[in-house]
């Protein structure tokens, strides 16, 4: 063995310890030592690599010189114990060797010692009749204690062997019963080997708590992960078997199997029956990869009855198997089917989004464009309401000085016809009058009428008062509001009776539009002068700025209608 397979052995083992040791301290879980073995049967060739190094170097030994045919048995039987489990023709060999070694030496002890494990490995393959016949030629009385032992052991397997393939002839089942019983008396009540041949027997009577409870301590006991503790484990798997209890079958028999692989030991009863569990469970998978490494161990042992028994097995878990394949090909198909549809389906989709994308972009651009004409167009139109409403203020200003302007043409249009037909009346009477002093030849009265300007200074003051009466009735507040336009030590205080002073007619005639200082002086019958003087220095009493004077002016008051 290498440097490195033995590192690796080491590992496995101590890992294996561990594990084990950890599934024996409480209740094994199932799924947990299920995953155990198949990590176990993945390495078989490794613990079978460790078991051929082991062999050769038994052989080894049988090349040194000068060996004695005393020996040759040892080693030989060192050679069987180690093929016995592992290859049973191998094992065969070496036994019917030490056979004819014990009786050239004369041995009674080692003739009966190498017949009886001869037998053992003719029962194990199947050889009922040649294992019957060297029994049944070995005098029990000559036995020694240790060799009775494996006499009525070895009567036991064969009986109970061939009562498993002959199950109608109860007889055999009978018979191995009395050998057992008969190896229960000849064996050490406290050694492993009668508790575990007491706890068969008290299984096959279905008193399965007792059983169980012997098994369950001999486990516990165990030390080492070796053929006993698979035998144990396997025996106890029985007892769940027959009680219902799934899950701890599993466990055990796969524990047995564990133990087994291990070390090395091919010809195994434990990986078929885990196989056969798994298969009533449905675990179809996991059922055929048991049975086949279990067909495998058996023909490299070349185990005949166990080859035999798994052969009757395997063709029924391999159809199913082949079936569950056939079954998960056929979804597998399926599956691909609807893979490739639903991936044609996605690329279909893929170009559909993706045309729906670019759609969708475009539209988006279209939108984005049509938007900022939008916002054009609507500041446009925002810049067109806004001079429409500037417009419409301004069409409101000019109707509502037209309508002022129009107030004041009626208003002094109807004053100015009772004034135009108040003077004709007037100018009527003064002809009359001139008339009549001219007729009576009143010249000297007649010239000073003539040169007198009584008639117009009054006239003119009627006419002043007409307009203060006209225009306060126009706008009744002018006063009040030109006032407030001033500064308040310069504004005016009428006297009373006093309707307008020079300075407020002129600014009412303001008012009213009259703007030309030569159209205000004529009406007033000052000088042009005269009226400018007047508009400045009230424009310097103004208390708000003198540029925007006369236009606060021409805005005062709302027209009162008459």
């Amino acid at each position: 063995m290498n440097v490195r397979t033995s590192t690796f052995v080491l590992l496995m083992a101590v890992v294996f310890v561990i594990t084990v040791d950890n599934v024996f301290a409480a209740e094994p879980q199932q799924e947990q030592v299920l995953k155990m073995l198949y990590e176990m049967m993945e390495d078989k060739a490794v613990f079978m690599s460790e078991k051929e190094e082991r062999v050769a170097s038994i052989k080894q030994m049988l090349r040194m010189p000068n060996m004695n045919e005393m020996q040759r048995y040892d080693i030989n039987l060192q050679l069987f114990n180690e093929y016995k489990t592992y290859i049973s023709d191998s094992a065969i060999h070496y036994a019917k060797q030490n056979v004819e070694l014990s009786e050239s030496l004369g041995d009674s002890y080692r003739i009966n010692e190498s017949k009886l494990n001869l037998t053992s490995l003719y029962i194990v393959s199947g050889l009922y009749i040649e294992a019957l016949d060297i029994l049944t030629n070995i005098n029990k009385t000559e036995l020694a204690d240790n060799l009775l032992v494996n006499y009525y052991d070895s009567y036991k397997q064969l009986y109970r062997s061939y009562s498993f393939n002959n199950p109608i002839a109860p007889v055999y089942t009978v018979k191995s019963s009395l050998y057992r019983d008969s190896l229960l008396s000849v064996l050490n009540k406290e050694s492993n080997h009668y508790k575990i041949v007491f706890a068969e027997k008290l299984f096959d009577e279905n008193r399965l708590a007792e059983s169980q409870q012997i098994l369950q301590e001999l486990i516990n006991q165990s030390e080492e992960e070796n053929h006993e503790k698979a035998v144990l484990t396997y025996a106890l798997a029985n007892i769940y078997r027959k009680e219902g209890d799934i899950d701890k079958q599993i466990a055990y028999y796969a524990i047995s199997a564990i133990c087994d692989i291990k070390n090395a030991i091919k010809e195994n009863a434990s990986m078929q029956a885990l196989a056969i569990t798994l298969f009533e469970t449905g675990n179809i998978e996991k059922a055929y990869d048991c049975i086949k490494s279990s067909m495998e161990d058996a023909m490299f042992c070349n185990a005949r009855l166990r080859t035999y028994e798994i052969s009757q097995i395997l063709p029924i878990i391999d159809s199913a198997y082949q079936e569950k394949v056939r079954n998960q090909q056929s979804e597998l198909q399926l599956f691909l089917v609807l893979v490739s549809l639903l991936s044609l389906f996605l690329i279909i989709a893929v170009i559909y989004v993706y045309r729906q994308m670019k759609k969708i972009a475009r539209i988006r651009k279209e939108l984005y464009q049509t938007n900022l004409k939008l916002n054009d167009l609507n500041n446009d139109l925002q810049r067109t309401v806004d001079q429409l409403n500037r417009t419409n203020r301004k069409l409101s200003d000019v109707n509502d000085e037209l309508s002022e302007s129009n107030e004041i043409k009626e208003t002094y249009i109807g004053h100015f016809l009772d004034l135009c037909s108040t003077y004709i009346d007037k100018l009527e009477k003064y002809r009359n009058t001139l008339n009549k002093k001219a007729a009576e030849r009143k010249i000297v009265e007649l010239f000073r009428m003539l040169k007198s300007h009584d008639m117009i200074d009054q006239e003119l003051k009627e006419l002043y008062k007409l307009f203060d009466n006209i225009f306060l009735h126009l706008y009744p507040n002018f006063v009040e509001e030109f006032n407030s336009l001033l500064l308040e030590e310069e504004q005016f205080n009428l006297k009373p009776n006093e309707l307008l002073n020079v300075e407020l007619r002129i600014f009412a005639l303001i008012r009213l539009g009259i703007t030309d200082s030569s159209r205000i002086a004529n009406f007033l019958h000052y000088s042009v002068n005269t009226i400018y003087n007047y508009r400045t220095r009230v424009r310097n009493k103004a208390a708000v700025p003198r540029d925007k004077f006369e236009s606060l002016v021409r805005k005062i008051g709302v027209i009162q209608k008459i």
